[in-house]
């Protein structure tokens, strides 16, 4: 993507507020993008969703077919997206590869474009979640992994810490953890089949949750290929006082894991300037700094 691109703006999850888009696409045109909002991105219901799975998904295969526009960017989370999986086009998509940026619910959709498609895609503000606030969005790493500015990279001043020393290096993946617990035992489920740098973060929950779902990553055989774990920001996941037990819960879990672990990067479900991560990319973790 660069200045002037036409970008999509989809919601194949929860149906979003129209005031919430209609600020996210201001921003996004101030920051030289072209908006073009699909037909379906303001829908509501049945449910909560954003229209049907079928409504959903041919927006999606429509900004995909469109030569003309470079990018596609969701709207919000929520629930939704896993039951898009079955109708998606995957001979479609791997014709027409273009940018997809999304997080929380959408690490569905990501790990089938993975899968897939092999397509790299970026865990990265949404247009009413993020670009909606003055101070959402974290310029310096959207400009890096999507409009390719400089080689990317993060560190100290995005919350890093180091919770295990070491080095590694691998592919990034990775994305909402209970999203990727709940993939586990289908056809959609992540696959690792290279040395890989994970990154996990979620919202919402509590201490034991995280020591559970690592466990399920590990006794699932998730962590086979994975040569570094990189955790988000926990005070977006957890009450701020638990912050502590849950970085010790995530130690007990990932005891037999012998790689490097950083914490803090505040990526997705973050209050504000979230950071974009160039999933699919080839990354070194050393210490407290991850780099293309």
């Amino acid at each position: 993507m660069k200045r002037g691109s036409r970008v999509a703006v989809v919601s194949p999850a929860s149906a979003a507020k129209s005031e919430a888009v209609a600020a996210g696409v201001e921003h996004l045109r101030a920051f030289g993008y072209e908006p073009v909002v699909m037909p379906h991105t303001l829908s509501r219901g049945p449910l909560y969703y954003a229209g049907t799975a079928q409504e959903r998904v041919a927006d999606l295969h429509a900004a995909f077919a469109d030569t003309s526009i470079d990018g596609i960017l969701c709207t919000r989370g929520g629930w939704g997206s896993a039951e898009l999986l079955p109708l998606l086009d995957a001979k479609l998509v791997r014709a027409h590869s273009k940018t997809f940026v999304g997080y929380s619910d959408h690490t569905s959709l990501h790990a089938w474009l993975w899968n897939e498609c092999a397509l790299p895609t970026y865990y990265a503000p949404m247009v009413a979640a993020d670009w909606s606030k003055q101070d959402g969005v974290d310029e310096r790493t959207w400009r890096m992994a999507l409009e390719g500015e400089d080689a990317w990279s993060v560190g100290t001043t995005d919350g890093l810490r180091v919770l295990r020393e070491g080095s590694a290096e691998g592919r990034l993946l990775g994305g909402c953890l209970s999203i990727l617990c709940e993939a586990l035992g289908t056809p959609w489920a992540l696959k690792i089949e290279e040395p890989c740098v994970l990154f996990l973060e979620d919202i919402g929950t509590k201490p034991y949750q995280w020591d559970r779902m690592l466990q399920h990553l590990r006794f699932a055989g998730m962590l086979r290929n994975v040569r570094a774990v990189v955790l988000g920001d926990m005070s977006a996941s957890v009450e701020e006082k638990d912050v502590p037990l849950v970085e010790s819960a995530c130690l007990h879990a990932l005891r037999e894991f012998e790689g490097p672990i950083a914490i803090g990067l505040q990526s997705g479900h973050v209050a504000r300037a979230n950071r974009s991560l160039p999933l699919g990319a080839w990354v070194k973790l050393k210490g407290t700094e991850l780099s293309e």
